[in-house]
């Protein structure tokens, strides 16, 4: 049955060295050649049946039917046409956003063995004595905020943000500035997401970001931590991992950045 060989494949360890993206030339390696926009042959194999199966269980947290597999097969050679022609017709070429989304896809693939990661106890004791001011009680906040409903470009927001910030961003009820706040009143207004990022950056004058909350995206200036008491490390625990994943993701995509610049010469005419 196509659905038990679509479950076969995710017991290979192919899929698995996939999915865990830290080493990101053998995601290169697995995928093969790009598609051949001048080919009309889709070769769905078991491995792109394990894809599609993995994708349609981490959202609806069951493995599909036969029927939905076949559909979301049917849906997988639709996509794969239009993109053929698309690059056939030369689509990719001079587009921004399709660049900004390949480069994110890299990044991705850098950093997403990070999202099932477990640290071993003294790495999370030592990522929480690092980072303590992110985990202590009453921690306040002074920052900046510039809110964007949509991402935008970074190149021309940072260019301006010293300059200008203030007349920036779209129309919003969030406060421009936040003033020596507790955690947990950004929290209740900005949302979980968007304190975790902020609690990551260091504190002073640079602008960092886009970073996303549940309303849009954000561009942020942490001017001021106040650390608060530090609780014991096991009733954070749950947080503290998460922290760590998403802090060893970053890493991972920096490392990975920074092993594929060293083959490249840039040079940059005035």
């Amino acid at each position: 049955m196509l659905k038990a060989r679509a479950h076969a494949a995710l017991r290979e360890p192919v899929i698995h060295f996939l999915l865990g993206g830290v080493l990101i030339f053998g995601f290169f390696a697995w995928r093969g050649e790009p598609a051949d926009p001048a080919s009309r042959t889709i070769s769905v194999t078991p491995d792109v049946q394990a894809q599609v199966a993995l994708a349609f269980e981490r959202t609806m947290q069951r493995p599909p039917s036969d029927r939905e597999l076949d559909q979301l097969i049917d849906r997988f050679v639709r996509e794969e046409v239009l993109y053929r022609e698309a690059l056939r017709l030369g689509l990719d070429r001079d587009d921004p956003v399709v660049r900004r989304r390949l480069a994110k896809k890299m990044d991705f693939i850098a950093a997403s063995a990070a999202e099932t990661d477990d640290p071993s106890q003294a790495e999370l004791e030592q990522w929480y004595r690092d980072h303590a001011d992110r985990f202590s009680n009453g921690t306040r906040l002074s920052f900046d905020q510039v809110y964007f409903p949509d991402q935008p470009d970074p190149v021309v927001i940072r260019s301006e943000l010293d300059r200008n910030w203030r007349s920036m961003g779209a129309p919003s009820s969030l406060p421009a500035t936040g003033e020596d706040r507790l955690v947990a009143d950004v929290a209740s207004q900005f949302g979980q997401a968007f304190v975790q990022s902020l609690l990551a950056l260091p504190a002073g004058s640079q602008w960092h970001g886009p970073i996303r909350s549940g309303l849009g995206w954000h561009f942020v200036r942490l001017r001021e931590r106040e650390a608060g008491a530090l609780p014991p490390l096991a009733s954070q625990r749950a947080r503290v991992i998460e922290d760590w994943r998403r802090g060893t993701a970053e890493r991972r995509r920096e490392e990975a950045y920074a092993l594929l610049r060293e083959a490249y010469s840039v040079r940059i005419d005035r």
